[in-house]
């Protein structure tokens, strides 16, 4: 590309970062409070708050160790996973910022998801949107690992189109606060997203390929639960 003094460049197709320390640091925030590792505990807390009908035969003590569930296998175990592995020198980073370091932590989240979407299928008193996002969450560890071969697609993208398309399929059950929640969920979405572009290395392609890897494996979730036992 043609810089500003007219001279060609290579253009390594990474966004350009904005040098206003105000934007950074929000962007900075918005990445660290819709972390990936939270995203899942903060779906549970929006459905036992706003969609009781899907935890109607749960106690309130039921509903806490569902939201205890989701932390452990969602966020708690990842991370420990992470610390454990740069502990023992297979990470040179927490922020996992080579595709090489993305392969361990990958692999033993998918462990984690696989045996939570399997836990909840064979629980009767979960609910089916439940489910679908459990096992959406697996296929998009299994998207993330694959897309990882050929870039470091974002995780922070893949979570938030999980986010929106299950948002969606939530609006299908419950048309009365369809609008409210897909926008809320859409304007999450794009300021996490923006984010990225502004304070990581991501390319745009890195970025949009992992928003439609999360909506992809929230589509497929819903297809195979209709053709698994």
């Amino acid at each position: 590309m043609v810089d500003e003094n007219n001279n060609l460049r290579e253009f390594n197709g990474i966004a350009s970062q904005p040098q206003n320390k105000i934007v950074r640091l929000l962007a900075q925030v918005i990445s660290y409070v819709f972390h990936p590792l939270f995203v899942p505990v903060y779906i549970i807390l929006f459905l036992i708050n706003f969609q009781p009908s899907l935890f109607s035969s749960f106690s309130p003590f039921a509903r806490t160790i569902a939201t205890l569930q989701f932390f452990m296998m969602y966020s708690f175990f990842p991370l420990v996973t992470v610390l454990l592995a740069k502990g023992l020198g297979f990470l040179d980073s927490v922020f996992l910022k080579t595709q090489k370091e993305r392969i361990i932590p990958y692999i033993a989240c998918m462990i984690f998801y696989f045996w939570m979407a399997y836990v909840l299928r064979h629980q009767p008193q979960f609910a089916t949107e439940i489910v679908l996002l459990t096992m959406a969450i697996f296929i998009a560890s299994i998207f993330g690992l694959m897309l990882n071969i050929y870039m470091k697609v974002s995780m922070h993208a893949i979570s938030m189109g999980i986010l929106v398309a299950f948002m969606f399929l939530i609006a299908l059950g419950q048309p009365a606060n369809a609008t409210i929640s897909i926008s809320i969920a859409l304007l999450i979405a794009g300021a996490v997203c923006t984010a990225r572009f502004i304070v990581s290395d991501h390319t745009q392609r890195e970025i949009y390929f992992g928003f439609f890897a999360g909506i992809a494996s929230q589509l497929i979730a819903v297809w195979a639960d209709k053709i698994l036992p």
